[in-house]
């Protein structure tokens, strides 16, 4: 017999001694054991670790929310074509954030490779495949920037081929300004050491017809600066996902002028002949980053800062009751913009080094990693840990400096 007609058979045949068969459809089978979950970090002996650090990415960056978990889930179990999918989300994030246009990437990084790379192509898929060799083909090949704004990740825009200018004054940067000039940039976190200010970055670029763009990769909160850069006329702004808005963290956002972000998605997959071939962005990222950032701006952040203010407070409290321990509190200005709790100690009186208290913590049950290591100082933020870990952290840097009193 063929397998159908047997189970068509069984199902029909009755049992010995004239029993009439149960349909064999109907006969459930015993329940399958439930599945144990596997903890692939302590099958791989891969540390975890409670973050009263922040969002850094040697640590991973943030942890993602259930609704966008979920979201990446959902993106998991069907196929769509790539294109449409970052036009319809790119629509949808243009809108929330103020801007003409708008495109997931593979986080700040690339953003500004792609942007860059947009605006010296445009839409001419020739020029798009000789990147990053400039020479000979007309494009332009420097981007100015101020000094102050010197940082690594400023290599993010030399990936294009193009060489990095730096200026200090608003003088040297009309000096520094010539038809090879194809952009210029600025960086949020050091606006206070710039000698030009955001408007007049941006008022420069209008004079001389030259776009501008902005790196606000870690800069919120406050949830306003996704909209405000673009609402102050930069041509383009990028912004990581995997931080405060606990996205995926190889995700991120390429906002700006819509000719710019059409030109910057010729060098991005699904086509492979330019140089952001590398910056593959799936589809279950796309759709959880449209999540966070929809989620991200629609939550109560009064709600959410006075949550960090108590936890901090938590800990604050908690380490304050060991002899010449001191704390404040501090908020940065333009980056990570949460409470940050300094704790300091006399060194005569509790004989541990900054570097001391961080390894006995790392190296304790639970784990914890802390930031701002000093010689008789560490710093420590509460808004990347889970509910009730405060209490941890706060119990465990009081216990090490206690033991530390001699």
């Amino acid at each position: 017999m063929q397998r159908r007609e047997l189970l068509k058979f069984f199902s029909l045949a009755p049992l010995a001694g004239g029993i009439t068969a149960i349909p064999f459809q109907s006969v459930s089978a015993a329940p399958a054991p439930p599945s144990v979950k596997r903890n692939l970090f302590k099958e791989l002996g891969v540390r975890t670790f409670i973050n009263a650090a922040g969002t850094f990415t040697m640590m991973t960056g943030s942890l993602m929310h259930d609704y966008v978990v979920d979201a990446i889930q959902g993106a998991a179990t069907e196929f769509c074509m790539l294109d449409e999918l970052q036009d319809k989300v790119g629509e949808k994030i243009a809108a929330l954030v103020h801007s003409e246009a708008a495109v997931v990437t593979t986080g700040a990084f690339s953003g500004m490779t792609l942007g860059l790379a947009g605006i010296l192509t445009g839409m001419d898929q020739k020029k798009v495949e000789q990147l990053p060799h400039l020479d000979g083909t007309g494009m332009k090949s420097e981007v100015i920037i101020q000094k102050a704004h010197e940082i690594v990740y400023n290599h993010a825009l030399k990936n294009t081929g193009c060489k990095l200018i730096y200026v200090e004054t608003a003088e040297e940067a009309e000096q520094a300004i010539n038809d090879k000039t194809a952009l210029l940039h600025f960086l949020n976190i050091e606006a206070d050491k710039g000698k030009i200010k955001h408007e007049d970055w941006v008022a420069l670029g209008r004079k001389h017809n030259i776009p501008t763009s902005i790196d606000i990769a870690a800069d919120v909160p406050p949830v306003s600066n996704l909209w405000k850069f673009n609402d102050m006329g930069f041509s383009f702004v990028v912004i990581s996902g995997g931080k405060a808005i606990r996205g995926p963290q190889s995700a991120g956002l390429l906002m700006g002028k819509k000719e710019i972000i059409a030109a910057a998605r010729l060098h991005m997959p699904p086509r492979g002949f330019n140089v952001g071939r590398g910056f593959k962005v799936n589809k279950e990222e796309i759709l959880g980053m449209y999540v966070a950032v929809e989620k991200y701006i629609q939550q109560d952040h009064d709600k959410e800062w006075k949550e960090w203010e108590a936890a901090t407070a938590v800990i604050q409290n908690a380490v304050k009751t060991v002899g010449s321990v001191t704390t404040d509190v501090t908020v940065p200005a333009l980056g990570n913009v949460t409470p940050t709790l300094n704790i300091s100690w006399d060194g005569t009186k509790v004989k541990l080094t900054g570097k001391d208290l961080q390894e006995k913590l790392r190296n304790g049950n639970p784990s914890i990693e802390i930031g701002g290591v000093k010689d008789n100082s560490i710093t420590v933020t509460v808004w990347m840990l889970k509910p009730g870990q405060e209490k941890i952290v706060a119990g465990r840097i009081k216990e090490e400096l206690a033991k530390a009193v001699g």
